[in-house]
């Protein structure tokens, strides 16, 4: 159930339709609240996330360690494999687990390297007067997280055909990766002012790539466990086919 504070929250956001949201997690209750915050996604609405309490979580011998949580889910993995010795689609769906688990952890890495580079940006100073594709990275940046928030639909659902709209989806974000990185070029043959700032972007712009990617392999993952057929390094047509 929501608290009060939660329901006038969703009110005012469904309602006023904001353009950003800043949503501030407890991370005393990082479960909890890391479901909300997936709700919130679901609307589309630009949204900035910052942790909160992680004092007290330290003080409290706590951690949020996404590489420690991949090293856990393997763990189980192979003691529910061991012990239970399952077969056919059961041993599919925790091979695809394992799987899972590894891409959304390089989901993480990619992130904190955006992270990474923005602070390096803005300790730097860069002037906004600089002429730099930001318009162009922030919407390649919506199409991954689209993608990545539909795989994971998908793979709950184990629903095949979300699966398939995200393995198209990836050649869309694959087109704006290369206009990017034509964008950045041109700018610094035009301005050599700009080099320091677009190199940095190359690298913001490839994290965002390997996303679109991670959603993908995630999706294939999906139709591996309902069709038992492996489909990683096939067209969207082969793909396609193999699901009808």
């Amino acid at each position: 159930p929501y608290s009060s504070e939660e329901i006038v929250t969703r009110n005012f956001v469904l309602d006023e339709h904001p353009k950003g949201i800043i949503n501030i997690v407890d991370a005393t209750n990082i479960e909890r609240n890391l479901y909300l915050t997936m709700q919130l996604m679901e609307l589309d609405i630009p949204m900035v996330l910052a942790l909160n309490m992680m004092d007290e979580v330290r003080e409290n011998g706590g951690s949020i360690l996404v590489n420690q949580m991949e090293v856990n889910i393997d763990a189980d993995l192979s003691t529910i494999i061991a012990r239970r010795q399952p077969t056919a689609r059961d041993l599919r769906l925790l091979i695809a687990i394992s799987k899972t688990i590894g891409n959304l952890e390089r989901v993480g890495d990619e992130a904190a390297r955006v992270a990474r580079t923005v602070q390096r940006l803005i300790n730097t100073g860069v002037s906004t007067r600089l002429r730099l594709p930001v318009s162009d990275l922030q919407f390649a940046a919506q199409l991954a997280t689209a993608s990545l928030r539909r795989a994971l639909d998908a793979f709950a659902r184990l629903d095949t055909q979300t699966a398939m709209e995200v393995i198209r989806a990836d050649n869309e974000i694959d087109s704006e990766f290369d206009g990017l990185m034509r964008k950045l070029i041109t700018y610094m043959m035009e301005d050599p002012r700009t080099i320091s700032a677009s190199i940095d972007l190359v690298f913001v712009a490839k994290a965002i790539e390997r996303v679109g990617d991670h959603a993908k392999n995630l999706a294939e993952q999906v139709i591996y466990i309902v069709k038992g057929t492996d489909v990683r390094h096939n067209s969207p047509d082969a793909v396609e086919s193999i699901i009808k």
